[in-house]
């Protein structure tokens, strides 16, 4: 991606993206994904969970340079601000994300995602020292009395020079659905980290998506929870959960 979030190239040892070459992240991404690879949202594969990630890590990565240099770069932070005003519960007209000088420094420095003591707990990532950006997903889903039960956790983190990687948002949410319908019976989010103090109002409306098929919550998360009603990435975790009904495949 570049500075612009524009897709300079994208490759996959499965298919051929390269239709994808120049659509930008955020700029109607999903809507050239369902009319290039349908097959894939179609099939709530994974490959489509990630490439449908663009949208919402492209927007937010540029935050890694902050721990690095002058944050003046890609036109600075008032620049920037300006443009998000009520894209989200926390860049709401009059909230602290509109007023502050500079992104708040209140990031905490995170522990590794792979357990040592367990080599199956996560892929192998790669060691960065230089600047970097990553966003880490994680879908747990299990069969219990009739439902399935869902554990997601989900952290946008950086390089930091002088403490190695610190977090800007992290969630944790728990959800239930029926086995037989698939429908949503509950849900709650918890707030692990995020960077201004209005923030975690947005988990508030989750409650909103009770009642939802799991298969299409990637569409009734945008009508459901538009702007100021939600939080850029927690909705990008919520739509994630179209992709259950494939994990709850696998459980046989």
């Amino acid at each position: 991606l570049g500075w612009d979030r524009v897709i300079r190239s994208v490759t996959n040892d499965r298919i051929d993206l390269s239709a994808l070459n120049g659509a930008r992240g955020g700029g109607h991404l999903r809507a050239v994904l369902d009319e290039k690879i349908h097959v894939e949202r179609a099939g709530g594969t994974p490959l489509y969970l990630l490439l449908d990630d663009i949208s919402g890590v492209s927007l937010v990565s540029g935050w890694a340079w902050s721990r690095w240099e002058d944050f003046e770069r890609d036109g600075g932070f008032e620049e920037r601000r300006m443009q998000m005003e009520n894209i989200c519960t926390g860049f709401a007209t009059g909230n602290s994300a509109l007023q502050a000088e500079r992104p708040p420094r209140n990031n905490p420095q995170v522990v590794p995602l792979a357990n040592p003591n367990d080599a199956h707990s996560w892929h192998v990532l790669p060691e960065i020292e230089g600047v970097a950006f990553r966003r880490a997903r994680r879908i747990d889903v299990w069969s219990e009395d009739g439902c399935f039960i869902m554990d997601v956790g989900f952290q946008d983190s950086a390089t930091d020079p002088e403490l190695g990687r610190v977090a800007i948002h992290e969630y944790r949410v728990h959800a239930r659905a029926d086995a037989l319908s698939g429908e949503l019976l509950e849900i709650s989010a918890t707030p692990h980290i995020l960077p201004f103090a209005e923030c975690p109002g947005a988990i508030a409306n989750i409650q909103l998506m009770v009642g939802t098929p799991l298969q299409e919550m990637r569409t009734r998360v945008i009508d459901t929870l538009p702007g100021v009603k939600g939080c850029t990435h927690l909705n990008d975790l919520l739509r994630g959960l179209a992709e259950v009904p494939v994990l709850v495949g696998l459980l046989a």
